[in-house]
């Protein structure tokens, strides 16, 4: 399946040639215009009131994107978490578990024969006090949350007004965020976080499966506030002003991904930046943009002689993880990196000829601090 989507991402990104290259493309440009009706209708379905908005009776803030991967959510969501809980919210954080392992095909398919689905409980990864389930069942974005936001709830469930309620009800919780939630239109949501890479803001500017976009670029006016991710600090002024046409309204905010230290993905010994400088490296990585990721340590001051990428959200073998640590100690290398996401999918092994990091990044806002800081305050109604 790896190697499909692969095969896939080169021929959507016209970077395979030949006949049946084009050929493909012209397939599925059709299929994006059929993708591109649904999508329509459905908002038009849940705008005239035909499909049910349902109401939990708390603050439901969603933070998602137009596009498939790559914006750099997970950090997002990790600080509005965050800057909520410290202000006095229970927060619980609501997602689907892309890529978890679930049952098998038998146990759902008698589980929805017999009606049973609907009355299983989310799975709750963190209670806000520990965790409870691993990145294999819960998924390696909920369990990386669960890891670094203490006192915050994680629940999974494809049924984010079941896994709600079920915050609400059992864990106490008066905040909902909504992982991935700008598409999950069965919950009504307070407001709509918005992402968009300023290095690849739509891709080719066609819908999913010819392209990248979930939506067509101008629903981007549901937005409450725009975060412009992978920044440099410039400002963005084109993609502000192309933003702001499609949205008057809307609070941009500019950010970056500000890379804060290394720590060993087994021993957990942490070390500074500057352990970079200067260092071969072999870089390793599962993540749908990681060319960022390879081209931040460079910009750190290693030296990347040698890369593995993945397909994202990889789950790693332990074979592949010695493979890595052979061909990059062939080259010279002195440790391995990978990123936190791609951490928590490493499986333990006995041997290891190389150390391997994992860098840690946080979100740093460039721009639109302050309007940041009013909506946190406006959800806390203060």
């Amino acid at each position: 399946m790896e190697g499909l989507e692969n095969y896939l991402l080169t021929v959507i990104e016209d970077r395979r040639p030949g006949r049946f290259a084009a050929l493909l493309r012209f397939g599925l440009k059709q299929l994006s215009l059929v993708f591109a009706t649904i999508v329509q209708v459905r908002l038009w379905l849940y705008a005239r009131g035909l499909f049910r908005h349902h109401t939990l009776g708390c603050q439901v803030i969603s933070v998602g994107n137009l596009t498939v991967g790559g914006t750099g959510k997970t950090p997002v969501v990790e600080i509005f978490a965050r800057s909520l809980q410290r202000q006095g919210r229970n927060v619980a954080i609501l997602s689907r578990g892309y890529k978890r392992d679930k049952p098998p095909f038998l146990t759902r398919l008698a589980r929805r024969l017999s009606f049973r689905k609907d009355a299983d409980p989310p799975l709750v990864v963190s209670d806000g006090q520990r965790l409870l389930l691993d990145s294999t069942t819960g998924g390696d974005e909920p369990y990386l949350l669960a890891s670094n936001l203490p006192n915050v709830k994680v629940l999974v469930d494809k049924d984010r007004v079941k896994a709600g309620r079920y915050a609400i009800e059992k864990l106490g919780c008066d905040t909902l965020l909504l992982d991935d939630g700008f598409q999950y239109l069965r919950l009504k949501h307070w407001a709509d976080i918005v992402l968009v890479d300023r290095t690849n803001p739509f891709g080719n500017r066609r819908l999913l499966p010819r392209g990248i976009l979930r939506e067509p670029i101008r629903n981007i006016r549901r937005a409450s506030f725009i975060f412009i991710t992978k920044s440099i600090g410039d400002g963005a002024p084109d993609l502000r002003k192309a933003l702001r046409e499609l949205n008057p309204k809307a609070e941009i905010i500019e950010c970056r991904h500000s890379p804060k230290y290394l720590r060993d993905v087994f021993t957990r010994e942490k070390k500074g930046l500057e352990f970079l400088r200067d260092l071969e490296i072999g870089a390793v990585s599962g993540i749908a943009a990681p060319k960022g990721f390879e081209d931040e340590l460079v910009r750190l001051g290693a030296k990347v002689i040698y890369h593995k990428r993945y397909a994202d959200h990889h789950r790693y073998t332990q074979q592949e993880l010695l493979d890595a640590i052979n061909r990059s100690l062939q080259r010279g290398a002195r440790a391995i990196v990978t990123t936190e996401k791609d951490a928590v999918r490493f499986p333990m092994i006995e041997r290891r000829d190389l150390p391997i990091y994992f860098l840690r990044v946080e979100i740093e806002l460039l721009s639109g601090e302050e309007d940041f800081h009013a909506c946190i305050s406006r959800i806390c109604f203060k």
